[in-house]
């Protein structure tokens, strides 16, 4: 793998000296151990995570959004995609266009599914006017347009939303970025058929997932990250458990016990950031990137 690199500042860094210094990654293949989602997860120090860019300052899930989280020191860029009905991966949390774009007014409906509409219409719709007027005319991006913006500065955190293993894993083997991002879901069965697909990829498993390996919803057991989830997890090819704040401890020493890294979700508040990194948590998922980086930095070292 080829670097442009400045070495001397990392994204905490560049955020405490107002910095927008990138590393460049050009090329890289997935045994090399020092792709950027390999260093990541190697990483020993917390990492921020922009999630679904810079969200409390950009509308969601936007370029103007990713690259406010990228000038605030994202080490990652959290986004989340679905598929168009003509099988484009669309970047979008929801899986209507109801919320986040003009859609509504547009067509006369409600509850419009992406999946009823091609990449073409999707890209023909206001995805920032909801948000605040200076972002009107702002588009919803293509999964391989947001990764074009995003690898250039920082590593993408790919959230799958809809959609089987394959379209992605033909996106990242074109754009050659197997370990150049992370993919997550919450749906652990297609975590392992991803796994199946393309072992050597990076993958988060979000938790507590949305249904367990039976199809059944996981309700009534327990959502506090333990070893019966760290289990699972590993079985479904996962490097890191991106959780809610059910953490404790010694949850996360037994994830580090079996070489796992804990990120946790989503947190904008610096006390519970704190709480958590005392925990020993990896990483923050936050919707406010440059506070939660101020927030690290200003963390007191621990004594050698």
């Amino acid at each position: 793998m080829r670097w442009i690199v400045n070495p001397f500042y990392s994204g905490l860094a560049r955020a405490a000296l107002g910095l927008s210094l990138f590393p460049c990654v050009l090329e890289m293949n997935a045994s090399d151990t020092t792709a950027p989602a390999l260093r990541l997860v190697a990483s020993q120090r917390p990492l921020v995570i922009g999630h679904r860019g810079n969200c409390q300052f950009a509308p969601e899930n936007t370029l103007p959004s990713f690259k406010l989280a990228m000038t605030a020191g994202a080490d990652l860029v959290e986004l989340d995609y679905h598929h168009s009905k003509d099988a484009k991966l669309v970047v979008i949390h929801d899986d209507e266009l109801d919320r986040t774009t003009d859609a509504t007014n547009r067509w006369a409906q409600e509850h419009i599914k992406v999946e009823t509409k091609t990449a073409a219409e999707i890209q023909s719709l206001d995805a920032g006017s909801w948000f605040d007027a200076k972002y009107a005319g702002t588009r919803i991006p293509l999964l391989a347009e947001a990764l074009d913006t995003i690898q250039k500065g920082s590593v993408t955190l790919i959230e799958r939303k809809a959609g089987a293993p394959a379209n992605c894993i033909k996106l990242l083997r074109e754009k050659r970025l197997i370990n150049g991002v992370v993919v997550q879901s919450f749906d652990w069965e297609y975590l392992r058929a991803f796994h199946k697909q393309e072992p050597e990829q990076v993958l988060g498993a979000l938790g507590p997932p949305e249904r367990l390996s039976d199809g059944k919803k996981p309700s009534g057991i327990a959502k506090e990250l333990d070893v019966t989830w760290l289990d699972e997890l590993q079985k479904a090819g996962a490097k890191v458990a991106v959780w809610s704040e059910k953490v404790s401890r010694e949850a996360v020493q037994l994830a580090h016990n079996r070489g796992l890294k804990v990120w946790v979700y989503t947190i904008d508040d610096p006390a519970l950031v704190n709480e958590l990194l005392d925990m020993g948590v990896d990483g923050i998922i936050t919707n406010n990137t440059s506070l939660i980086c101020k927030t690290i930095a200003s963390r007191r070292p621990k004594a050698l």
